[in-house]
């Protein structure tokens, strides 16, 4: 599907029981409930150009270590790693190693399935959603929008940018920016850096957000533990005008270093923050676009590189685990200059 073919938030067709922008069945296809949402943004044509941001032959990873987050976490299991010497796993004088490696998906670098929020037990597209559902044993049979589908159109391929608030609020303010200090951003400050980084967004773009939270959590001192305990977190700013922009911007996922499109709650009618219950992004870029959602990721590096060199767009391959009914994944991402 051509991107500029898609309407607009506020010209989408009306879905029953939804709110106007709900995108449920305009991707679908002979029939068949769409399981790929906004990446259906990732046509043919927008990958090849993406190749072209190649130009340096320099690859940086954006996954951070699985046991990156060093205090418990609650509702999260941390990673168990179990080496495993082959001459006792087979009982034979065998010299040589296997490990196991058991995790929570949603525990570090990850991304977020269009079936992790699901109000009223509803995922994207209108697809009901049980534990049952996703105890399935193939993709074949797997009627979820989760990300083993991903696999059947060769993963995530396409053009990624980086949106460095972090760095672009420290060089313009002369000021430290502290990302548990609770400064929610805006879609006038994501516009505001792209400018002051020459960036210029296209259809099908992967916007990634730069706050420095995983920076913080991986040494982080009691004044930092109280603010995360406070969950005061900063994020992108979680308006309906927020979706909407992210919608017509034809983004084909977004993702960030931090928890914020999960952990920021949204503004009251009257002006007053609202709890966790009242978040905006999930519901919307999850839920009724279909947008997949990157958190956690490791950012310092791409930071520095696009600094060095002025260029804040790359080509971003993603391939994450492929098991069927699979809710989160580690995103196995990587930037390549």
């Amino acid at each position: 599907m051509d991107p500029s073919s898609v309407p607009d938030f506020d010209d989408l067709p009306k879905v029953e029981g939804q709110p106007q922008g709900c995108a449920w069945g305009l991707f679908d296809k002979d029939g068949k409930k769409d399981v790929f949402g906004t990446l259906n943004f990732l046509t043919p044509q927008i990958v090849a150009a993406a190749a072209a941001e190649v130009k340096d032959g320099v690859s940086i990873s954006l996954n951070w270590p699985l046991n990156g987050i060093k205090f418990p976490l609650p509702g999260r299991k941390p990673p168990v790693h179990r080496p495993l010497y082959l001459g006792e796993t087979f009982g034979v004088p065998f010299e040589g190693w296997d490990d196991e490696l058991e995790f929570n998906t949603q525990f570090s670098s990850q991304w977020d399935s269009l079936c992790h929020v699901t109000p009223n037990g509803t995922a994207y597209n209108g697809v009901k959603t049980t534990e049952e559902a996703l105890s399935v044993q193939s993709t074949a049979e797997n009627a979820l929008p989760t990300i083993d589908h991903w696999h059947s159109r060769g993963a995530v391929v396409g053009r990624g940018v980086l949106i460095d608030w972090k760095r672009y609020h420290e060089e313009t303010t002369g000021t430290p920016f502290h990302p548990l200090d609770g400064y929610r951003i805006t879609t006038e400050d994501i516009e505001k850096v792209a400018k002051y980084q020459g960036v210029e967004f296209k259809h099908g773009d992967i916007l990634i957000i730069r706050t420095g939270y995983t920076e913080i959590l991986e040494a982080p001192t009691p004044e930092d533990m109280a603010k995360f305990q406070a969950a005061t977190l900063s994020g992108v700013h979680g308006t309906v005008e927020t979706a909407r922009w992210a919608w017509n911007r034809r983004f084909a996922a977004v993702a960030g270093d931090s928890q914020a499109f999960e952990a920021v709650p949204a503004l009251k009618p009257d002006g007053t923050v609202g709890g966790i219950s009242d978040l905006v992004l999930h519901p919307w870029f999850l839920n009724r676009f279909g947008m997949p959602i990157g958190e956690l990721w490791d950012l310092k590096a791409l930071s520095e590189y696009a600094k060095k060199t002025g260029r804040y767009s790359f080509l971003l391959t993603s391939a994450p685990l492929n098991h069927p009914g699979l809710v989160a994944s580690p995103p196995n991402a990587i930037a390549v200059f």
